[in-house]
C-alpha cells in the first residue's frame, strides 16, 4: 500500500500546522488509505495492528467534518478502556487546536459523573467513551444523538471481548441509520464480520497486513528460567540494563501485585497497574511513571492500554503473553518514535517453549536466546558504571569542599587509599538493594531441558507429560501449580482453567469460583484470604534445587 505526504492529502492548512507541530510528515499505509474515504463521507472497516497510527486516521478526518457552528455532539468515538479513551481525545485534540471551536470531551467509569456532565451541557462536537458510561449518559438524557452523523468503533474485538457487545448494539440503535460507522479492529472475527454487516453500509475494508508485526529496532530476546527464580533473573537483568523507565507485563492482577512487592523490597521505584484499581489510583500511577518518579511499571494486558510513554527502555514480559497477539502490543510499547528498545520474555517449561514459536511464526520475527546474566556479569556492569561516575565528578572540579573532610581524616593517621576505599563502600553500600541477588549459576539450556533431582532423591523430568511431573512422591497428591518450580500444572490448579481467549482473568470449571466484574482478578468464592505461595513446604523444599 502506496504512502503519502501529509501535504499531498486533501486537508486544510489548519490540520496541516497541527501535523507539522507534531512533527509528522509521511502518513503511514493505513492513514493514507482510510481519510480519504472518510472525508467523503464513507462507512470503512481498518483492519490493522497496534502502531499503524490508526488514531489519526479517524482524528484528522473527523475533525475536518466537524460543523463549528453546531455545539452538540456530532461524533461519538467508542474505546474499550479509560486509558485509551483518554489517549484519543488528547490526540484530537492536538489534530484541532488550531481549529478554533471544536471541543472534545472523554467520558469513561471512575471519574465523578457530575463533572462530564457540566462538560456536555457547556457544548461538545466529539465525545470519545467507554461504553458503560456512554449508557450512563444516555439513560440520563446528558448525553443526546440529534446531531450525530459519525460512530468510531476503535478496538472493536477488544470491546466484545470484554463483554460490550450488548452495549455497544444498543447504543448503535439509538442513532440514526444514515450516520457514518468506522470500525478498527485488529482481528476479523465472526463478532466482528456480524456487527458490520448489520450496522454499516457497503463498508470499504482497509487492510494493512504486515509482513513482520514487529519492529526491526525492538532487540527480542528469550531467557528458560525456572518458576521461582524469575525475580532473581529479572534482578539482574534490571541490574545489567538500567533502563530509565521500563515495563513488566503479568497475566493476573494477583501477580503484578506481588512482583510490586518484591520489586520494592529490593528497592526499586516500581508500582503496578491493573483493573481493580479505582481511577484516581490509576491516573496517579501513570502520572509518575511518566514523570520518572516511578521507574518500572508492573502492569496487566488490559490496564496497559492506552499507556502512550515513549521512552520505555526495556519491556519484560514476566509471564509469556496467552495470545501471540497481545505480545505485539506488548513489545510495542518500546522502540518508539525511532528510539531503540529491548524486550525480554521468560519462559517456564516445554510447554512455554511451544508457546514462543507460535509467537514467532505469528510476528515472523526472530526471538534469540539469550543466558541469565551471572552474579560476576552484574557486579561488573554495576561497578563500571560506579568509575564512570567517579571519573566525571574527579573532571568536574567542584570537590574543593570535600577535602576539609579528606584532611581531617589524614591528620587522624588514615591513608588516603584508606579513605577513599571506605568513601566507595559507603556509596556502593547505599546504591545496592535491599535484597541482593542469588549467588545461583542457571545454565538456561541444561537447567530447562534435563531431568534432576530434588533433595529426597526423586528424580524430576522436564520432558515428562505434565500429570507425571506435576505428581508428588508418593504420588496420592497433586502439586499445586502456583509451587511448582517449571511451570508445570497441577490438577487442582486453578491456572489449569485458563481459557486462550481470556487476558487477565478466567472462570474454573468448578461453579463454586464465581469471578470479580474486573477482567484481571479472581477470588474463590468462600475464601478469605489468599494463600502465599512463597510459604510453600514444596517451594522451600525445591528452591535450593539449582546451584
Amino acid at each position: 500500500m502506496n504512502k503519502k505526504q501529509f501535504r499531498e492529502l486533501d486537508l486544510s492548512e489548519e490540520i496541516q500546522k497541527a501535523v507539522q507541530d507534531m512533527g509528522y510528515e509521511e502518513a503511514t499505509a493505513i492513514q493514507t488509505a482510510i481519510i480519504p474515504l472518510m472525508l467523503e463521507g464513507r462507512d470503512v472497516i481498518g483492519h490493522s495492528q497496534t502502531g499503524t497510527g490508526k488514531t489519526a486516521a479517524f482524528a484528522i478526518p473527523i475533525i475536518e467534518r466537524i460543523d463549528m457552528d453546531i455545539r452538540n455532539v456530532q461524533v461519538l468515538i467508542l474505546c474499550p478502556t479509560r486509558e485509551l479513551a483518554i489517549q484519543s481525545c488528547e490526540e484530537i485534540r492536538k489534530f484541532s487546536k488550531y481549529k478554533t471551536g471544536i471541543k472534545s470531551v472523554a467520558i469513561y467509569g471512575g471519574q465523578p459523573i457530575d463533572r462530564q456532565i457540566q462538560a456536555l451541557k457547556q457544548g461538545t462536537q466529539i465525545v470519545i467513551g467507554t461504553p458503560g458510561r456512554v449508557m450512563d449518559h444516555m439513560r440520563r438524557h446528558t448525553l443526546k444523538f440529534n446531531n450525530l452523523t459519525t460512530v468510531v468503533l476503535d478496538e472493536a474485538d477488544e470491546m466484545l471481548n470484554m463483554g460490550f457487545r450488548e452495549d455497544i448494539e444498543t447504543i448503535l440503535q439509538k442513532t440514526s441509520e444514515d450516520r457514518q460507522t468506522v470500525l478498527f479492529s485488529a482481528t476479523m472475527s465472526k463478532a466482528i464480520m456480524a456487527i458490520t454487516k448489520q450496522y454499516q453500509k457497503d463498508p470499504e475494508v482497509i487492510s494493512v497486513v504486515h509482513h513482520q508485526l514487529t519492529v526491526s529496532n525492538i532487540e527480542q530476546n528469550y531467557l528458560e528460567v525456572p518458576q521461582g527464580k524469575k525475580i532473581e533473573v529479572l534482578n539482574r537483568l534490571l541490574d545489567m540494563y538500567n533502563p530509565k523507565l521500563s515495563l513488566i507485563f503479568c497475566n493476573t492482577k494477583r501477580q503484578v501485585d506481588e512482583l510490586v512487592s518484591q520489586l520494592q523490597l529490593r528497592g526499586y521505584m516500581s508500582d503496578g497497574l491493573h483493573g481493580d484499581m479505582n481511577q484516581p489510583t490509576r491516573s496517579r500511577v501513570m502520572d509518575a511513571f511518566k514523570n520518572g518518579k516511578v521507574e518500572i511499571l508492573v502492569a496487566t494486558d488490559v490496564a496497559a492500554r492506552g499507556i502512550d510513554v515513549d521512552d520505555v527502555e526495556v519491556v519484560f514480559n514476566y509471564d509469556i503473553p496467552q495470545d501471540e497477539e497481545y505480545y505485539v502490543h506488548r513489545i510495542g510499547r518500546t522502540g518508539r518514535a525511532g528510539k531503540i528498545g529491548k524486550a525480554f520474555t521468560f519462559v517456564c517449561g516445554r510447554s512455554q517453549l511451544n508457546d514462543l514459536r507460535e509467537i514467532q511464526r505469528y510476528t515472523n520475527a526472530k526471538i534469540n536466546l539469550m543466558a541469565t546474566p551471572s552474579l560476576d556479569e552484574t557486579n561488573e556492569v554495576k561497578q563500571n558504571k560506579f568509575i564512570e561516575k567517579m571519573k566525571k565528578a574527579l573532571d568536574s572540579g567542584e570537590l574543593e569542599k570535600y577535602v576539609k573532610i579528606v584532611d581531617r581524616l589524614i591528620d587522624e593517621e588514615y591513608t588516603s587509599v584508606d579513605i577513599a576505599t571506605a568513601a566507595i563502600k559507603i556509596i556502593m553500600e547505599k546504591d545496592a538493594k535491599k535484597i541482593p541477588s542469588d549467588d545461583f549459576d542457571m545454565n538456561p539450556i541444561k537447567e530447562a531441558r534435563r531431568g534432576y533431582k530434588d533433595r529426597d532423591g526423586f528424580k524430576r523430568d522436564s520432558s515428562k507429560s505434565s500429570r507425571d511431573a506435576g505428581k508428588s512422591r508418593d504420588n496420592s497428591k497433586w502439586r499445586d501449580s502456583s509451587k511448582s518450580r517449571d511451570g508445570v500444572k497441577a490438577k487442582t490448579s486453578w491456572d489449569s482453567y485458563m481459557p486462550k481467549d481470556s487476558r487477565d482473568s478466567y472462570k474454573p470449571k468448578d461453579s463454586s469460583y464465581k469471578p470479580k466484574d474486573s477482567r484481571d482478578s479472581y477470588k474463590p468464592k468462600d475464601s478469605g484470604k489468599w494463600r502465599d505461595s512463597s510459604k510453600s513446604k514444596v517451594v522451600s523444599r525445591d528452591k535450593d534445587i539449582i546451584k
